[in-house]
């Protein structure tokens, strides 16, 4: 849907985007495709930092957006942090922009949904705005929550640890500094209840003054 153009039947992603319909223009025929531009919601944050244990908390609670688990489209073949997992995020954003045709928004939760990951997709320009929220701990927080989990999990190795702590320091430091910002949500002492509320609370003023 979209990239496929109606008139012709070129497939192409980078289209030109006219606000005033807002339009998708076919560059090899110029047929005009309207569509919905949605905002576009990403819940991201270090391994431990409290996104499953929230989008858990959310599921049934909230029907004007839906909620996605990244994990869901993970394969190897996504692997590819030399050029920020480019495929993954399009076809992330693909799917999300597909969705928004129904007339809600996404809010995907993923560790790695974060501004150099998200705004070089090609299929970014399909929605009206992106917002990130992160979830963040202290450092030993983290490292403790991780280490408690289920030995299955596999998130208890020194050097995945390491990693997490790493990217959640990078989160607190340049995530607001980023293009779009990254709001910060510390939840090195909030319960579960309280972490989701103050989710679910983020999530409506987006949409509700969409």
């Amino acid at each position: 849907m979209i990239n496929t153009c109606r008139r012709c039947g070129a497939y192409v992603v980078e289209k030109r985007i006219d606000p005033a319909g807002p339009y998708a223009i076919c560059p090899a025929c110029g047929e005009q495709h309207r569509f919905r531009q949605l905002p576009l919601l990403l819940v991201c944050g270090p391994s431990g930092g409290g996104k499953t244990t929230t989008l858990y908390s959310l599921l049934g609670r909230m029907t004007a957006v839906v909620l996605l688990e990244g994990d869901l489209l993970w394969r190897d073949p996504f692997n590819s942090p030399d050029d920020n997992y480019r495929d993954f995020f399009d076809t992330w954003l693909r799917l999300a922009k597909n969705i928004n045709q129904a007339g809600r928004p996404v809010v995907l939760f993923n560790a790695g949904a974060i501004p150099p990951n998200i705004e070089s997709c090609a299929e970014r320009r399909y929605f009206s705005e992106s917002h990130y929220l992160a979830l963040v701990c202290d450092d030993d927080v983290l490292a403790a929550r991780l280490r408690a989990r289920p030995t299955w999990r596999a998130s208890g190795d020194e050097t995945f640890i390491t990693a997490q702590i790493t990217f959640n320091q990078w989160l607190r430091t340049e995530g607001p500094l980023a293009d779009p910002a990254v709001t910060l949500l510390d939840t090195t002492t909030a319960a579960e209840a309280e972490t989701a509320t103050a989710v679910a609370s983020w999530i409506r003023r987006i949409v509700e003054t969409a």
